[in-house]
């Protein structure tokens, strides 16, 4: 960040077969949460074989047999250090994923969207400390002034930062699960890869929790899908990217969609023009990947106490006076 004393740093790891979560790795995200207990192994190896078959129906042209691509996945993180001791502590800020796809009949190996899925410590002090904080003391009266401000700040300068575009030249996209408190309507658009465009009636908390870091969403069911995705993006997201980044995306979000919500993602019958998600239907099908969605819930609240311990309380005065001010 520039003259912040803020700096950002990105790693990368392979997730594959031998995946293991890194100590600083926030264990509700997706990826992590299937690479513990007895299952792990099958469970990632399943995932990967549901991405590249997914990926291959997407891809379908001149592709006879459904087998000529194969997807790879990089978890990246980036950390924030906050002071100007290369010494100081950083801390983990945020874990995206970066599509790599190859092509066995040229062996071309072709670089797919960043983004994807999205982990954030803050986030989750945002929505699981502070949102419920308030709600208590306000009486349910929606979120506090500012809320999401800081994250918002801070996701913005990290991808205009040199450790961000030394290694990316377009910006995210991030692929989420459609609200269930919001109603979805069929429109007449029509994408090759992306599928069919539905519109909301309004912004969900997710929607303006977004806005806030500079993307805007827009939702579509992919072909052979049963529900739609939240696309967050920044900029055009149909003309910003290739088919393949598109159909990479898809792929990998829709296949964790359908291991952690089945009741929407995993459906036996697809969405209706008028579409309302629920994680109360009982008309799906399960994957043979295990995880616990209960777990991920109660550590969303641990995660954030995490934050709020090593991040907010240390250095909240210093970035909240920074995301005051940055933009002026």
């Amino acid at each position: 960040m520039t003259n912040s004393g803020f700096t950002f740093t990105i790693s990368s790891i392979p997730f594959d077969e031998d995946y293991r979560p890194a100590d600083t790795t926030r264990i509700t995200t997706n990826f992590a949460n299937l690479a513990r207990g007895e299952s792990r192994r099958d469970n990632l190896r399943n995932t990967l074989v549901m991405i590249d078959r997914r990926f291959n129906s997407l891809m379908h042209w001149d592709n006879p047999t459904g087998d000529r691509y194969t997807v790879a996945l990089d978890i990246v993180s980036a950390a924030l250090r906050i002071g100007p001791d290369a010494q100081d502590e950083a801390f983990p800020l945020i874990e995206i994923l970066h599509t790599r796809v190859t092509d066995t009949r040229s062996g071309a190996c072709i670089a797919g969207m960043v983004g994807n899925n999205f982990s954030s410590y803050i986030r989750d002090y945002d929505f699981s400390v502070v949102l419920p904080d308030h709600l208590r003391q306000s009486g349910n009266k929606g979120a506090p002034a500012q809320f999401g401000d800081l994250h918002g700040n801070l996701f913005k300068h990290f991808l205009s930062s040199d450790a961000y575009r030394e290694q990316f030249d377009k910006p995210p996209v991030i692929c989420l699960s459609v609200s269930s408190k919001q109603v979805y309507h069929r429109t007449t658009n029509v994408h090759p890869i992306l599928g069919v465009e539905y519109a909301a009636d309004r912004r969900s908390p997710t929607d303006l929790y977004f806005a806030k870091m500079g993307m805007t969403a827009r939702y579509f069911m992919p072909p052979h899908s049963v529900a739609p995705l939240a696309f967050y993006h920044i900029g055009d997201l149909v003309d910003g990217y290739t088919n393949l980044e598109l159909a990479s995306t898809i792929s990998v979000m829709e296949t964790f969609q359908k291991i952690y919500r089945p009741e929407i993602y995993n459906a036996n019958s697809a969405a209706a023009a008028r579409y309302q998600p629920s994680l109360d239907e009982q008309d799906y099908s399960l994957t043979r990947i295990v995880y616990d969605r209960e777990e991920r819930s109660r550590l969303a609240v641990e995660q954030g106490r995490f934050a709020e311990a090593h991040l907010i309380k240390p250095h909240g005065p210093a970035l909240q006076r920074w995301s005051a001010t940055c933009g002026l």
